[in-house]
């Protein structure tokens, strides 16, 4: 009898049940895939804009494969303060400026939305004239016309596009960044030395490696990123009529931590690889053969032609319209979340036009100024070296009032952020102020 109800219990769960049949191994679809992810795929992907381009190919140009370590110090880094970003959002349903309204005083939100909105501005300004110059290279025709075409189509899309299916869109558009993993086919690596290069840190003591290195860091850890995947966790959970603010329901916290953080490793680690795949391209081709003057991502697609060939040109020049069309929503919409929030307006890409009409006239009004830098005298290249300083300066102070806030009881409940992520993002934050004080030393030197 004992031994019955043994074999008995062995086929039945705790609660007396026969247990379920295993469900079939579904097969792989990469649809299915890119459904699973969600915020942190957007924002690791856009994290390679046009600008950011430009700068990891003057990285390798300049200083050739022994400046790959930086991709593998900054991956942990970046993971660490966008997981805390996203976990800020999902728990308490607002994105950053929407905590700091609550939470803060009302001059630190000023200072900080103004900030983001003329750095963002500007940036999006610089991606329009590189996604600008890369249509020029491959069909002809004048930059300030593809200009406005991009900068419209952009806008308009963000406005008008049914909500998931613009997500879809963005999720889509991350395959872009794979034509410069193609592009590698093009050049002749040393894959010893480029492995070298991320493996073994070579510093060179000089003041053009370290502005390469805050450069780099600047481009990667940038503040409208903090602040899209914040606003897009609490947008995701806004439209999903299941899910609720965790600080408010906490049933399935868990399974959502584990989930914002595959989805933030994976845009993280993704964006990384494609930064490195650049990175070895300029090294392999542009460094080896002498070429050390690129200053925009226009000008590495050209001078890829009589170095790699015709097709490497046209791979890269794809690539620079893909992520253009790809960062410029993320940078106009994490500057309408970041206003609106502040200003507690209604939100969100999800509502209709009429519903959100002071959000989404912040989101045009950024991309209007953005599409209008270029046909002003000001140099958006050149502006975009300021934003860039702009960008340096705000990350810091955002990101110690993220980790202050990610602490607070009444701010997080009993989902405060600890162990090791509150220390890597305090580390991420100690490397960022030590960048931008290096800048600061280059500027007076």
């Amino acid at each position: 009898m004992t031994q019955h109800r043994q074999i008995k219990r062995k086929h039945h769960d705790k609660d007396g049940h026969a247990p379920a049949a295993k469900a079939p191994r579904e097969r792989f679809s990469l649809r299915r895939a890119l459904k699973a992810l969600g915020p942190g795929l957007i924002t690791g992907a856009s994290d390679d804009d046009p600008s950011g381009i430009g700068t990891y190919s003057q990285a390798g140009a300049q200083l050739g494969y022994g400046i790959g370590w930086t991709m593998l110090l900054t991956f942990p880094l970046m993971a660490a303060i966008q997981e805390i970003s996203a976990r800020v959002g999902r728990v308490t349903g607002h994105g950053i400026s929407g905590n700091v309204c609550r939470h803060y005083p009302n001059w630190l939100l000023v200072v900080v939305v103004t900030l983001l909105f003329i750095a963002n501005t500007v940036n999006i300004a610089a991606d329009l004239a590189a996604m600008a110059d890369a249509a020029r290279l491959l069909v002809g025709g004048p930059a300030l016309l593809y200009v406005l075409l991009f900068g419209v189509t952009s806008v308009v899309a963000q406005i008008f596009m049914d909500y998931k299916r613009y997500v879809a869109v963005l999720k889509w558009l991350t395959l872009s960044l794979f034509s410069y993993v193609a592009a590698l086919a093009f050049a002749k690596v040393s894959w010893s030395d480029a492995l070298a290069g991320v493996l073994l840190p070579r510093i060179a003591w000089r003041a053009d490696y370290f502005t390469t290195i805050v450069a780099i860091l600047g481009t990667t850890i940038s503040p409208y990123l903090f602040f899209w995947q914040a606003s897009q966790e609490a947008e995701e959970q806004r439209v999903d009529a299941t899910k609720h603010p965790l600080i408010e329901k906490q049933y399935g916290a868990r399974r959502e931590f584990s989930r914002i953080r595959a989805d933030t490793i994976v845009g993280m680690a993704f964006s990384n690889l494609i930064a490195l795949s650049i990175i070895t391209t300029a090294a392999a081709t542009l460094h080896a053969s002498g070429k050390t003057d690129i200053a925009t991502s226009a000008q590495a697609a050209e001078a890829l032609r009589p170095i790699a060939g015709p097709f490497a040109e046209v791979i890269f020049a794809l690539g620079i319209i893909g992520t253009g069309l790809l960062a410029i929503p993320v940078l106009a919409g994490a500057t309408a979340y970041a206003v609106g929030e502040g200003r507690q307006w209604p939100v969100g890409l999800a509502r209709k036009p009429k519903e959100a009409i002071a959000f989404y006239s912040v989101l045009a009004l950024s991309g209007a100024i953005g599409i209008g830098l270029n046909f002003t005298p000001i140099d958006p290249i050149s502006a975009l070296f300021w934003s860039a300083v702009v960008n340096g300066v705000l990350a810091v102070p955002v990101m110690v009032l993220l980790m202050v806030m990610a602490r607070q009881r009444d701010v997080m409940g009993r989902f405060v952020i600890g162990g090791p992520l509150y220390w890597l993002g305090w580390l991420s934050t100690g490397v960022m102020l030590v960048s931008v004080l290096a800048m600061g030393v280059g500027f007076l030197l």
